[in-house]
């Protein structure tokens, strides 16, 4: 059976199975297209199929484009990796750390590289942590705002992430949160722009990336993909707000998410993917330094926030992280077929990104689905990929 009838088949089947309303797949190698699938519906209501040029929330694989921002900054001479935060994010300055219930000063100021490296103390919302807690304060007010008058700006969410407790001292351990966000307001803050029209500029024209941005013109509405979970034993859109993401995608957002917010397609993040894997060249122009696209992907963590990292997703076993990419070092621990050198970076819908460099390959999968576990679908899909290379 041919690569493409196999991948075919293994998304029919966990579709027809309920696990989500349709899923499309993208694979590049060296650059070339060398599989596209896609089945089931991106609208279950009107019966609209998936299609190519289906338009997905990318939520988390919004964060290696942040990165690859915050280097292009790192490259001019404009931000500093090893400095404070709060040489550019003044609101930073001073934090604190919550110890068992007290507050009390943090040995040292976060870095850029904290936040690169989600090594910075600043959480998620959860309610296990005073700093969650915190932090879910924000999440609610920026949820409560997204369709007043006066919506929360990414500025205005970095000054109230500020006031906030860390969960340790900067660069102690391993934690994935807002850092991403933190950077997308830093970029603001350097860069005179919004984040938005900073990535259109820099990344977006020159990768020819059109479908791609932190909203969606009405023109190209139809186009994006609703999102499902399954209640009452069956799959029902749910018009989620998810991090501060509004469901409606119709006008841009004052709160550009650096760590959740972009909207894209496959064909469109595989030009992002490939600019990566090619050294930061697509179709001969350069959009990185090359020292910069090979900075981004060797991963950061040291053994204990390995161990982190590792404890929270049970997925990553062999692997590190670093520039908000996961990075694969020991592929016999992985859970899925893959390259030493591999990287990449999943959304909280199901949005899947890996590159291999050993093989000059990008493996692209979308889809929309609340819970679920579809991360054994992209697992399954990759591992015929590269039983077939």
């Amino acid at each position: 059976m041919a690569m493409q009838d196999k991948l075919y088949q293994v998304m029919k089947q966990s579709i027809d199975a309920g696990l989500a309303s349709g899923v499309n797949l993208l694979v590049l190698k060296d650059g070339k297209e060398l599989a596209y699938c896609e089945y089931g519906l991106r609208d279950i209501e009107h019966a609209v199929p998936m299609t190519r040029d289906t338009i997905f929330r990318m939520y988390s694989s919004s964060k290696p484009i942040t990165a690859a921002a915050t280097m292009l900054l790192v490259s001019r001479g404009v931000v500093d990796i090893g400095e404070d935060i709060s040489a550019y994010l003044p609101e930073f300055k001073n934090p604190h750390v919550n110890v068992d219930g007290r507050r009390v000063p943090a040995v040292r100021g976060i870095t850029v590289r904290d936040l690169l490296n989600m090594t910075s103390g600043l959480p998620y919302p959860d309610e296990m942590t005073v700093g969650g807690r915190q932090c879910g304060t924000v999440f609610w007010e920026l949820d409560n705002k997204l369709y007043t008058e006066q919506p929360m700006t990414t500025e205005e969410f970095s000054r109230r992430i500020a006031e906030n407790d860390l969960c340790f001292q900067p660069g102690e351990k391993f934690m994935y949160g807002v850092s991403a966000d933190i950077l997308g307001a830093l970029i603001e803050r350097v860069s005179g722009v919004r984040l938005g029209e900073f990535l259109q500029k820099e990344f977006f024209e020159p990768l020819e990336m059109q479908d791609t941005g932190f909203y969606v013109p009405k023109e190209k509405a139809e186009r994006v993909a609703k999102v499902y979970d399954s209640l009452d034993g069956r799959l029902q859109e749910v018009q989620t707000n998810h991090l501060g993401i509004k469901y409606t995608l119709d006008v841009p957002p004052a709160f550009e998410s650096g760590g959740a917010g972009i909207c894209s397609t496959l064909d469109d993040y595989a030009k992002f993917a490939t600019m990566l894997l090619g050294g930061g060249v697509y179709k001969d122009k350069r959009i990185l330094p090359e020292k910069v696209a090979h900075y981004m992907v060797k991963g950061a963590l040291n053994e204990s926030q390995k161990a982190d990292l590792q404890a929270g997703w049970g997925d990553l076993y062999g692997y590190t992280y670093g520039n908000l990419v996961r990075v694969c070092e020991e592929e016999g621990k992985a859970v899925v077929l893959a390259s030493k050198g591999e990287y990449g970076w999943n959304g909280w819908l199901g949005t899947y990104f890996s590159n291999e460099p050993a093989h000059g390959l990008t493996f692209l999968m979308g889809i929309q689905r609340i819970g679920g576990d579809v991360g054994v679908l992209a697992r399954k899909l990759k591992n015929i990929v590269m039983c077939e290379i």
